[in-house]
């Protein structure tokens, strides 16, 4: 199976823990395709979505339409997650290149490798 990037598709995530999200829900392929296509490598990464409003760099919006979701959705960069391939049920869409970059934002921001969140440094003094 060769998803790209920005892919939206719909995944079983159970079973979970705690916090997770759970259930059969959409999520954003966020894997290099050239890694997803290998066959030795089953597994890819993904960015749940939301219909709930976040705020900040850690839950871009996401528009309805060529992606495939129904309302205003919110992509939950602090839920990253691998998946084995076999867990996608179907592929709806794909966001759009601007919705890629904002989420590639977030996780940058969510695992250090980025700037940090806005007033984060005001909090510690």
């Amino acid at each position: 199976m060769t998803l790209g990037r920005g892919v939206v598709v719909v995944v079983q995530l159970d079973p979970t823990f705690g916090h997770e999200q759970r259930g059969i829900r959409p999520c954003i392929v966020v894997s290099d395709p050239d890694i997803t296509s290998d066959q030795r490598f089953p597994l890819i990464c993904v960015v749940p979505i939301t219909g709930t409003p976040g705020e900040g760099l850690l839950y871009p919006p996401l528009a309805p339409g060529s992606s495939g979701l129904a309302k205003k959705s919110f992509a939950l960069t602090d839920h990253l997650r691998s998946i084995d391939k076999r867990r996608v049920r179907r592929v709806y869409g794909e966001v759009s290149a601007e919705e890629i970059t904002a989420i590639d934002e977030g996780i940058m921001v969510f695992l250090g490798l980025g700037n940090r969140l806005p007033n984060a440094d005001e909090s510690e003094s």
